[in-house]
């Protein structure tokens, strides 16, 4: 029992190591983990009756209902991905980009093929299903960011967007917190300086977005599973764009035209990509990318199915 928790810490570090970086999606790393659809389970099993469970004390009888140890251990090893990568992480980004871009390019490149197997029948609708979740993922990718809005129905939006994209396969929270211009407003400014105002409506709307996404998500599989695993492998696939390794950051400006800084860095709003030059480096940067794709398919390995 503890053996197979300790499991599930490992693939919730592996979730918010990917929430760490723009561009990847922790309901990636939980697809092809398989503990997707546990989790979204464990989310939508928080309804009226748990609460009804948690008015009687009956917390042996909440935990059972909610699934609530695996989601601690879920959310455990997110936690201490999140706090102790984030540093590395970082300075691996300034030093090393496009080898890093590189690596997580060729995991997320494998994560395609290995959740695209899980769908059982290749058919018309699916492979539609999949061709729509490739264009939206692409789309969104290439999107400008809008102008920051700090009103409170447009904060509650970014919430119930950011969290449904942190948990949708292929689509990352800050990087749609970015498109919709309040990345630097809520994860920057207001977890800062704990600014109750922004951080409030955003929290509402992402505790209903997460509430109300899972059981959507849940029903879907459920009733379309390949049709539902065709798009979010699509979006997997579209997501690739944004991890091209060799591009520009785009540097958000204020008004007299000088680079944002916080924190010591200038504040990355987007990206260009081009075409590298023959070189050293892109013969790296390959041997890097399959390094990713071996890693998945070593993860394959060692899984040897078992999933959750």
């Amino acid at each position: 029992m503890i053996k197979d928790y300790l499991i599930v810490v490992v693939k919730g570090m592996g979730m918010g190591a990917a929430n760490v970086i723009p561009g990847v999606s922790g309901g990636t790393i939980a697809l092809l983990t398989g503990i997707f659809q546990r989790l979204i389970d464990g989310i939508k099993s928080f309804n009226i009756t748990a609460a009804r469970l948690v008015f009687k004390g009956q917390w042996k009888s909440f935990a059972k209902h909610t699934d609530l140890y695996f989601l601690i251990a879920v959310s455990l090893g997110a936690a201490v991905s999140i706090f102790s990568l984030a540093r590395l992480l970082r300075f691996l980004f300034d030093q090393y980009p496009v080898f890093i871009w590189s690596y997580f390019f060729g995991l997320i490149l494998a994560s395609v093929f290995f959740v695209g197997k899980t769908i059982g029948r290749w058919n018309i609708p699916v492979i539609l299903f999949f061709i729509i979740g490739t264009g939206l993922a692409s789309a969104i990718s290439l999107l400008s960011p809008a102008a920051q809005n700090d009103s409170f129905i447009y904060l509650l939006i970014c919430g119930v967007v950011a969290i449904c994209s942190m948990i949708l396969p292929g689509l990352s929270g800050s990087f749609v917190l970015i498109l919709m211009g309040n990345y630097e407003l809520v994860v920057i400014d207001a977890v800062s300086t704990l600014n109750l105002r922004i951080l409030f409506p955003v929290a509402i709307g992402a505790l209903v977005g997460l509430m109300a996404f899972a059981h959507f998500l849940s029903w879907l599989f459920r009733k379309f599973r390949d049709e539902t695993l065709a798009t979010m492998t699509g979006f997997i696939l579209g997501s690739l764009i944004i991890l091209w390794p060799w591009k520009n950051a785009i540097i958000r400006l204020d008004a007299s035209g000088h680079p944002v800084v916080r924190s010591g860095k200038e504040l990355v709003e987007g990206y260009s990509f081009f075409l590298p030059d023959p070189g050293m480096q892109v013969v790296w940067a390959f041997l890097i990318i399959t390094a990713g794709v071996l890693t998945i398919w070593i993860m394959e390995r060692m899984a040897g199915g078992k999933k959750g």
